[in-house]
């Protein structure tokens, strides 16, 4: 059976740390290093009723892109959600693990998983990693945050959308901004809640940015600024790679039982 350490080792090299944001809360956020892991379990969002899943099937170790304890705490206990459920997690000896931006940018990351999904070519990073980081960390070299490459063939505004709720079924609603006649050749895209690429983007000749969701100011932005913007969910657009890291990290650590969270709903419904 796998340390704990042995996975945190394949996880940092499936998805730097060093890639991610600096105001982000990523790596070994609950646990010991020195833990065996057994059963492992992914999921976007850590909350109750995945900590009870974890707990009821016996997980070692949940691998939750969006992190807990994103800002500081100053007291755990059972009188907040967050408190409750950390401290059930290490009353069940469970820890918790989160890579968030850095597996957004990674090689085999949420964002690259996206370009090859809607057949990108010539894709790159919106955001490279900056010459710094790449002095200190080669490997890092070409990767970066978020994801712009060329469609094979221009596609109308509208029926790009289309291509996307096809591909992002579990998406609740697809909202777009821009003409829906405007042809798309250059594709943009930054997953979650990203809509601040929109500039990054533009510049670099993107004809439409998709994210997960966006201000209503962002959107009134890109109207100005004249690049469409494609809002497929938060949920859409990143708990399919969620989904495949599971199958990854099974695949890079022999031992280990890696499942994605069955529990786990986008929040966001559409009414009738």
């Amino acid at each position: 059976m796998p340390s704990l350490d042995t996975v945190l080792n394949t996880l940092a090299s499936l998805a730097p740390l060093e890639l991610a944001e600096e105001w982000d809360n990523v790596g070994l956020l609950v646990g010991r290093s020195d833990e065996n892991v057994e059963r492992l379990m992914t999921c976007l969002t850590l909350t109750p009723d995945v900590a009870e899943e974890a707990i009821a099937k016996n997980i070692d170790l949940i691998v939750s892109h969006h992190p807990i304890m994103f800002r500081p705490r100053q007291e755990i206990t059972f009188n907040s959600t967050e408190g409750a459920l950390l401290i059930q997690l290490i009353q069940a000896n469970i820890a918790v693990y989160s890579p968030h931006t850095a597996y957004d940018s990674a090689h085999r990351g949420i964002n690259a998983q996206l370009a090859e999904l809607f057949e990108l070519k010539d894709i790159t990073p919106i955001r490279p990693v900056t010459a710094d980081i790449v002095d200190q960390f080669p490997e890092l070299k070409g990767l970066g945050a978020g994801r712009i490459g060329q469609l094979d063939e221009s596609k109308t505004l509208v029926q790009f959308t289309e291509t996307v709720r096809e591909q992002l079924p579990s998406a609740a609603g697809i909202q777009f901004v821009g003409d829906p006649d405007q042809p798309i050749s250059k594709v943009a895209i930054a997953c979650g809640s990203a809509a601040e690429f929109q500039g990054d983007a533009r510049r670099q000749g993107a004809d439409v940015l998709i994210t997960g969701e966006g201000r209503f100011h962002a959107c009134l932005e890109a109207r100005t600024n004249g690049i469409a913007l494609i809002i497929a969910g938060h949920y859409a657009t990143e708990r399919p790679a969620v989904e495949k890291l599971a199958t990854i990290i099974a695949d890079n650590c022999s031992g280990i039982t890696a499942i994605p969270s069955d529990h786990e709903r986008d929040p966001l419904k559409l009414s009738p």
